[in-house]
């Protein structure tokens, strides 16, 4: 009898392994069907051309003839490229500069729009539109208002009785410029820090204020604290952008993207122009996994310094 009970209680334990290993395979069969539409656009448009690219890395290819295995020869040609050098320098000059003006620049705009005034919606709206302007209206518009001879810039100057600037024209200038412009589109970013400020809980605020603290020890004790994972967020995606951005604009100032003395010959068009223009698309490859690896390890070093400064609230209240 022992033996038998022993039989039934083992085949049971089977039947009900077998009845949940065919569960698991229709919840893992539903789960691969519902995303399948996601996984065959990730496969066919991102991660095949990715493979695609690194295969042409070693390869001389001007895509109207057949492809040719050189080797690491696009190596060699990267490492004595001044203008690999030059663009490089160009790009992460604009990005140290451009990425902590505009976080800052969007936090105040911010903290302007979450005031408790009649007309914030209003001005919220004002802030975000002109980052919505397409790219191409947009060079167009600074165009004209950097123009030497009849631009609103120089116009202001001149009203302030200072010295006009050539702007675009000039090689020291046209980089500040670009960042400048910048300043055009940080809407967007101001709307994550908006969202930020308006998760932080007003009683936090009201309990400082019972205890005496002034509006910029509640800004920096609370505020800077709690929005710290917003900002860190806002940073990683400013500099990721910062990176790969400018071209439109500056493709549209210039001559494929040179300006005066290469000064805004940014990193992004000088792929560009290797790719189409030059038709060295096996360099071309390299500079974009090049860029892609730059961008890798910049992001890695923002997540690991983060753990410094950036307040994660638990359960415990600890980071």
């Amino acid at each position: 009898m022992d033996q038998t009970a022993r039989l039934r209680a083992t085949a049971g334990v089977t039947s009900t392994q077998r009845r949940r290993g065919r569960l698991l395979w229709k919840e893992y069969r539903d789960g691969y069907l519902c995303i399948s539409p996601w996984l065959f656009g990730f496969i066919a448009f991102v991660a095949g051309p990715m493979v695609f690219s690194l295969g042409l890395v070693f390869t001389q290819w001007d895509i109207l003839t057949p492809a040719r295995f050189i080797g690491v020869g696009n190596v060699g040609t990267l490492l004595n490229d001044p203008l690999f050098y030059l663009t490089l320098y160009n790009t992460t000059f604009v990005t140290v500069i451009s990425v902590p003006l505009y976080t800052l620049f969007a936090l105040l705009l911010a903290l302007l729009a979450n005031l408790p005034t009649r007309w914030k919606a209003i001005y919220r709206v004002a802030f975000f539109i002109p980052s919505q302007t397409p790219t191409v209206a947009t060079a167009l518009l600074w165009s004209w208002i950097y123009n030497p001879q009849y631009g609103i810039a120089n116009a202001l100057l001149s009203m302030l009785h200072l010295p006009t600037l050539n702007w675009l024209f000039d090689p020291n200038l046209a980089k500040p410029a670009l960042i400048i412009i910048g300043l055009w589109s940080i809407g967007a970013t101001m709307v994550v820090f908006l969202a930020g400020l308006q998760n932080i809980p007003h009683e936090i605020y009201d309990a400082a204020s019972v205890d005496g603290a002034n509006f910029r020890s509640r800004f920096r004790s609370i505020t800077l604290p709690l929005l710290s994972p917003v900002i860190l967020f806002n940073l990683v995606i400013g500099i990721i952008g910062a990176f790969q951005s400018g071209f439109s604009i500056v493709y549209v100032w210039t001559t494929h993207g040179q300006g005066p003395d290469n000064s805004i010959l940014l990193y992004i068009l000088y792929l560009y122009n290797n790719a189409f223009q030059y038709f060295k698309m096996g360099y071309a490859a390299l500079l974009a996994w090049v860029l892609f690896l730059i961008v890798l390890a910049v992001t890695g070093l923002n997540f690991l310094i983060s753990k410094s400064w950036v307040y994660y609230e638990t359960a415990g209240g600890g980071r």
